[in-house]
């Protein structure tokens, strides 16, 4: 499976993005697909993931509800939509894709950076 990310850029303090994850192929119905978001010298953190056959969701603790995640199985398409973003959440975001049920995010895109200028 592979996973290309984008839509990140440039905004301003207070602005929004909306991220997209083009999945090649669901690999089975339970797969999540996770958004990731990783600054140099630090450890990744895991910001929200979403499941393909329900949309069940679940939100890493530090993103304040500012963050949504969503998808469109027709497209094979996860989004992330991020309000209010802050310099802070400046980052390199990736989504990543569990390969097996139950198992890690171990099959990875190659990420779009977002830059968030105060």
């Amino acid at each position: 499976v592979q996973l290309q990310a984008s839509g990140g850029g440039l905004v301003e303090t207070g602005g929004s993005l909306r991220l997209s994850c083009v999945v090649s192929r669901r690999t089975f119905s339970s797969q999540f697909i996770g958004w990731f978001r990783q600054v140099p010298g630090q450890e990744r953190e895991f910001l929200a993931a979403i499941r393909w056959n329900d949309g069940r969701s679940s939100y890493g603790s530090s993103l304040e509800d500012r963050f949504t995640i969503s998808r469109d199985n027709a497209k094979n398409t996860v989004y992330l939509q991020m309000n209010n973003l802050k310099p802070e959440d400046t980052a390199l975001y990736y989504c990543a894709a569990q390969t097996i049920p139950h198992g890690n995010y171990d099959r990875r895109g190659h990420g779009t950076q977002v830059t968030v200028s105060s």
